[in-house]
């Protein structure tokens, strides 16, 4: 009886607080990682400001949640056992990070302005742009989708409905990762703010094309 009355108390309960307050830990955790995702937030922050800047981690956010989609509907899982989709999509990682790593150090310079938030550079500022560029950093991780296969159990109640719980460990993840995102793009736009050099913003961008490059240097090496 004890253990049936346990059996429906845990159905009654989807997932507990301690178990939700140890997933905020872990998702502050996750996203504090340096990684592309926090390379590609500081470049944005760098190039176009926090206002306009953050709309890289929407795209980050948006490719997060995707990637959890992946994982839990079982694509992840293909390409936890597959060595060649893991590779496929490592590789295809790899040349947009360097991709993106060339465009930031070939970039203008941008001084971004205290009064007004704007940039004095030429380049044309683009929403859309920014969020596919979020997304397709995160989505050409496998990393994150075999990840993310890795910690989902450890959060789960096996005795209550699992869709619920997809959903809180999802908006959790993606909101702890747009809060983290959100810091790294604010700290690059307020040292920008300080560069009123353009040589200065110049070997900023360099440092930061760099990153992307080391950040696809770190990916070729990844192994499954």
């Amino acid at each position: 009886r004890r253990q049936r009355q346990m059996c429906i108390r845990d159905r009654l309960h989807t997932m507990t607080w301690a178990v939700w307050i140890n997933l905020c830990f872990a998702s502050f955790a996750i996203s504090l990682s340096p990684g592309p995702g926090a390379v590609s937030s500081m470049a944005s922050g760098l190039r176009y400001g926090f206002p306009r800047g953050y709309w890289n981690a929407v795209g980050l956010a948006i490719g997060y949640a995707t990637q959890y989609l992946i994982s839990i509907i079982g694509v992840g899982a293909i390409l936890a056992t597959s060595p060649i989709a893991f590779e496929i999509v490592k590789w295809v990682g790899v040349l947009y990070l360097l991709y993106l790593g060339y465009k930031q150090i070939r970039s203008p310079v941008a001084i971004i302005r205290i009064d007004d938030a704007s940039s004095t550079t030429e380049e044309t500022f683009s929403t859309t742009k920014l969020i596919y560029q979020g997304m397709l950093v995160n989505l050409t991780n496998p990393k994150g989708a075999v990840f993310l296969i890795a910690i989902t159990p450890q959060f789960l109640n096996v005795n209550a409905p699992v869709i619920p719980q997809y959903i809180i460990i999802c908006a959790t993840l993606v909101i702890a990762d747009m809060t983290i995102m959100a810091g790294y793009t604010g700290l690059a736009a307020k040292i920008m703010k300080f560069m009123h050099r353009p040589h200065h913003a110049a070997r900023l961008n360099k440092v930061f094309g760099f990153l992307f490059i080391m950040a696809a240097i770190f990916m070729a090496l990844l192994r499954k």
